[in-house]
């Protein structure tokens, strides 16, 4: 590609203590794409966007995103800048109501009454079983639920590049499909760019215009997203045959 990617990581090494995580990652996210990252358990995927939030720097190699390196800035700015980060497990505030959580999702923004109403009900149009339990407390709602306030509370923020950390997990087949359903349409209809790392590889490399494969840290593959599907190899080793 000639264009820049909006998301770069050169030569990233991790550390947990004295011991290495991720070794010598190099990644890219263009604008309007969807780069998936595969991989077994503890192969380091969750790793890798702590690393990009800045929850664990690297200790060598850079992050850049829009041109310029975060990799040395506190996960806040990281998130001003426009990165916003579903956790996996979603992470909702389940004390407080699913209003209250989807203001959350917007403290990096000064909105005013207003517009903030206007980004309800955004959230609203895309999942309208939010705005049914709008009042309720985020920990009373279902899993899928949650994931879609999880999802809707990033959005708040008018991300530009949202990141998902296995937001298959747990969750019942048909809600599954629905939430990648939803993530192709926030790349689609609001043009953001998306990184989403999913066990479930067969999901992520349907939805992906590029994929990485991560290994005990390593990547060893990289390509389009149609032609990691079609391989022998990706296939034999995370699609079962």
């Amino acid at each position: 590609m000639d264009k820049q990617p909006i998301l770069s990581l050169r030569d990233v090494d991790i550390f947990y203590g004295e011991v290495q995580s991720l070794f010598g990652i190099s990644l890219d996210v263009y604008e309007e794409e969807i780069v998936s990252i595969i991989g077994s358990n503890g192969a380091g995927k969750t790793t890798t966007m702590r690393s990009i939030m800045g929850l664990r720097p690297p200790k060598n190699g850079t992050i850049t995103f829009m041109g310029e390196r975060i990799d040395k800035l506190p996960s806040h700015n990281i998130v001003k800048r426009g990165i916003i980060y579903v956790p996996e497990g979603r992470l909702v505030f389940p004390d407080l109501s699913v209003q209250v959580n989807l203001e959350m999702g917007a403290y990096s923004k000064n909105y005013d009454r207003r517009r903030m109403a206007e980004k309800m009900e955004e959230q609203f149009a895309i999942f309208p079983r939010l705005k049914e339990r709008r009042n309720q407390l985020a920990g009373s709602l279902s899993g899928g639920e949650q994931q879609m306030l999880a999802i809707a509370r990033g959005l708040m923020a008018e991300p530009r590049l949202i990141m998902f950390d296995e937001p298959s997990l747990g969750l019942a087949p048909v809600i599954v499909d629905e939430m990648f359903d939803v993530i192709v349409r926030i790349n689609r209809e609001k043009h953001v760019p998306v990184l989403l790392v999913e066990q479930n590889a067969y999901m992520a490399l349907s939805i992906a215009h590029r994929a990485y494969v991560l290994e005990n840290g390593y990547i060893t593959a990289n390509g389009p997203a149609n032609e990691l599907i079609a391989s022998d190899e990706i296939r034999k080793a995370y699609l079962g045959g």
